[in-house]
């Protein structure tokens, strides 16, 4: 039914159309992923300014007619992350961020949740920006993607063994099965560090702006694998790398 529409969103991605107009992808608390076309954003004179660059949080009025991409027509600033944008590590955690979530939650569904999640994500970047810990460093990367592992109900069984229920001698990871192995069911799963797995057990424990400082470089490793591996085996799906190097 044709309407307007209002609603909070994150720009996830920002694509040329036309001589004038910009396709964009956006991500809503209520109506999960949608595409939306900005027309005329591009000229010097539109009245959006650049309020509709990729990881701009606005407020928008849509309207939503019959073509599968909503129309633009008001938007205003709700936070710009305007820091962000002047540092490269932060810049690319953030591109890897909202891409994580473009392919973990690519329908109309909502989650709300996830939603808050990255504008939570996007807010510690920016404030990381010339601090002594920068969020856009690798702990911050995987607990990030850990939790939208937590909220695509895909979080890796880490409390115990995930073929046997074994609670000691956990050793391994497997895609497969979902989570940490012990050593009599390791099969094809690669090797765990202990301080990898209390990573990922603390990472999806703690406030995002909590995550787990001090990983060994190792372990950080074998966590993304083992986060990389879980999408793979259970949503059928590639994330780009959260680390880098």
């Amino acid at each position: 039914m044709a309407g307007s529409v209002k609603t909070e969103a994150i720009v996830l991605r920002s694509i040329r159309y036309g001589e004038a107009d910009r396709i964009l992808h956006l991500y809503t608390p209520h109506r999960g992923r949608i595409g939306a076309i900005a027309k005329g954003v591009r000229r010097s004179k539109s009245r959006f300014g650049g309020r509709l660059e990729p990881f701009f949080r606005v407020r928008l009025v849509l309207y939503e007619g019959r073509s599968d991409l909503l129309t633009v027509t008001s938007a205003e600033t709700v936070a710009p992350y305007a820091r962000l944008r002047g540092d490269a590590s932060s810049l690319d955690a953030a591109a890897r961020a909202c891409d994580a979530v473009a392919r973990l939650f690519e329908t109309a569904d909502p989650h709300p949740a996830v939603f808050h999640l990255l504008a939570n994500e996007l807010a510690l970047l920016d404030e990381g920006v010339g601090g002594p810990v920068s969020h856009g460093d690798e702990p911050g990367r995987l607990a990030f993607r850990l939790k939208l592992l937590l909220a695509a109900g895909l979080a890796p069984h880490l409390a115990g063994c995930a073929v046997c229920g074994e609670r000691d001698h956990l050793s391994g990871f497997s895609g497969a099965a979902g989570g940490v192995v012990c050593g009599a069911c390791e099969g094809a799963a690669f090797p765990l560090d202990e301080a990898a797995h209390t990573f990922m057990v603390e990472a999806l424990g703690r406030p995002l702006a909590d995550a787990p400082r001090g990983t060994p470089p190792r372990a950080l490793r074998q966590a993304e694998r083992a986060i990389i591996e879980t999408v793979e085996h259970h949503a059928h799906l590639r994330l780009r790398p959260a680390l880098t190097g």
